[in-house]
């Protein structure tokens, strides 16, 4: 029966980090985002190693969980590079001049007059 209770317990603590990461990806709180990511890969790696049986329904609500917030983290991304877009820096995506050496694009974008 004990490894049932520890099995929960990873669960348990895998959903409570799933709820802080999204917690963190809609506040922006990097810190939080850090420490749930940490608790989420500490919880899978127990997970892992003790798979318990019977509880496929909790883990699959578990995973849509997880990819729920890796939709919102892609969309952060995609809005923090628009905005770094808009104040004049490339994204990293290597560019090859004419003698084919790489290099890096860079947009500039004036955003005062002086």
């Amino acid at each position: 029966m004990q490894p049932a209770v520890a099995s929960d317990d990873a669960l348990d603590r895998l959903a409570a980090a799933l709820a802080d990461e999204r917690r963190a990806l809609l506040d922006h709180d990097i810190e939080l985002l850090v420490r749930s990511t940490q608790d989420k890969l500490q919880a899978l790696r127990h997970l892992e190693a003790d798979l318990p049986d019977g509880l496929g329904e909790r883990l699959a609500e578990l995973a849509e969980a997880n990819r729920s917030n890796g939709a919102l983290l892609a969309r952060r991304r995609r809005e923090v590079n628009w905005a770094l877009r808009h104040l004049g820096r490339a994204e990293s995506a290597p560019a090859y001049d004419a003698q084919g050496q790489a290099q890096q694009l860079q947009a500039r974008r004036e955003l005062a007059v002086v």
